[in-house]
């Protein structure tokens, strides 16, 4: 069957224009000016044609926590904010420590066939921090890269090992940068905010130590770093010395960091409690500094699902982390509307850059014979975030029930429409 979405503007990284284009079976086989008879017509008038969002972090708490998300929900909430490739973290229960857990999730996600799903595997057996994990097994299984997140691996030693094998296999480690001595009991940023609520803080330096050390790290093993959901400005500052010097490092951001500061948290709501935690506005200005310069290089939505129960309760005893992936497209456009990117950064920054540190060779890009995975985005649609758009099992977001601006209205999948806005409500 021949697919045609026609009169939309088509954005790639480097560059916009208005074209039509046209899909046969899974790939993009032309893109062009001239009419094209088709089987069956999309009109974009108005609207963006970009490639297919990559997350490169969510955690879809499948197998052991499906009560929160699973694959499928997961998957669901994907494609509805055009995401249509994802790499859950390992932190499942059991643990992604082995080839049979990745190979499991991936095969609940093609039952589905709604996402491409990547997981990525442990660093250290159990998240016990002592011992890697098989990581060429892992591979062959499916797995893509390797990260402890949800826990940070303090032991330099082991994290030696694991750049050093993870680039023996081509692959990569993603920290989660957290010396875990320094934000002991801490539930949000130390500042004067947190002083002012009486809640234990947790120092942006408790990050830094441990970008600094992976860096060098890095610098050691010529291994592969990438620094997962950077909040501070001086992580910022580390990133930037060390990729002047060579060193093998990449880094993301995650929308709330950009989006919000740690003044949200005066009314305690645990919506917006989360691990790294919102920081001050300097930091905030650093990362829209650091996503205009180049300087950063994924925007990842670290999709974390907690059931209402576990985040009604009194702030200290709430869980950490935010719903992301149907919110990503509104809160990056705002940086758009703000003059911080253009839409072909925002393209770059979701999708052409994960592509690339991920070595997907099809996609990232649209143009001939790449695969036909597509995001068709209206900027200007104004819509309540509510029950009837939330494909999550969850909604421990602070934006639930708020008037977004912007979204994916349509979302394909190897050339398989997989989500209709319309369709959908």
């Amino acid at each position: 069957m021949k697919l045609l979405i026609k009169n939309g503007t088509i954005v790639n990284s480097d560059k916009s224009f208005k074209a039509n284009l046209v899909i046969e079976g899974d790939t993009i086989v032309e893109i062009t000016n001239e009419e094209v008879v088709a089987d069956k017509v999309i009109d974009a008038s108005g609207k963006l044609v970009v490639p297919g969002l990559i997350d490169m972090h969510v955690h879809f708490r499948d197998p052991g926590f499906e009560y929160k998300d699973d694959v499928i929900t997961g998957s669901e909430a994907a494609v509805a904010g055009g995401v249509t490739t994802c790499l859950p973290m390992a932190n499942t229960f059991p643990l992604n420590d082995s080839r049979s857990i990745t190979e499991a999730m991936i095969k609940k996600a093609k039952d589905r066939g709604l996402i491409d799903l990547l997981p990525i595997g442990a660093v250290t057996k159990g998240f016990n921090g002592d011992s890697i994990t098989e990581m060429g097994d892992m591979l062959e299984g499916g797995a893509v890269a390797f990260s402890d997140d949800g826990l940070p691996v303090t032991n330099s030693s082991v994290m030696r090992s694991a750049l050093e094998y993870s680039k023996g296999f081509g692959s990569f480690i993603i920290s989660h940068s957290e010396d875990c001595a320094m934000c002991h009991k801490g539930v949000m940023n130390e500042g004067e905010i947190s002083t002012m609520l009486g809640l234990q803080g947790m120092p942006s330096e408790g990050e830094e130590i441990m970008v600094s050390r992976d860096m060098l790290l890095a610098k050691l093993t010529k291994g592969h770093i990438h620094i997962a959901h950077v909040s501070s400005e001086w992580s910022l500052k580390l990133i930037t010395m060390a990729k002047k010097e060579g060193i093998n490092i990449t880094c993301e951001v995650a929308p709330h960091h950009f989006s919000f500061t740690d003044s949200k948290l005066l009314d305690y709501d645990t919506n917006f409690k989360m691990s790294p935690p919102l920081r001050t506005k300097k930091d905030v200005d650093a990362i829209k500094r650091g996503l205009q310069s180049g300087l950063i290089d994924v925007i990842a939505t670290d999709h974390a699902p907690h059931h209402s129960d576990e985040k009604s309760v009194e702030f200290d005893n709430a869980p950490f982390g935010i719903l992301g992936l149907q919110t990503l497209i509104p809160l990056t456009l705002k940086l758009v509307e703000e003059g911080v990117i253009s839409l072909e950064k925002m393209v770059e920054l979701t999708s052409t850059n994960p592509a690339k540190i991920l070595k997907l060779d099809n996609k990232g890009r649209l143009e001939k014979g790449m695969l036909a995975d597509i995001a068709i985005i209206d900027p200007e649609f104004e819509y309540i975030y509510d029950e009837t758009i939330n494909k999550s099992k969850s909604r421990n977001t602070p934006l639930y029930g708020e008037k977004l601006k912007g979204a994916s209205i349509l979302t394909i999948k190897s050339g398989r429409v997989v989500f209709d806005f319309p369709k959908c409500m």
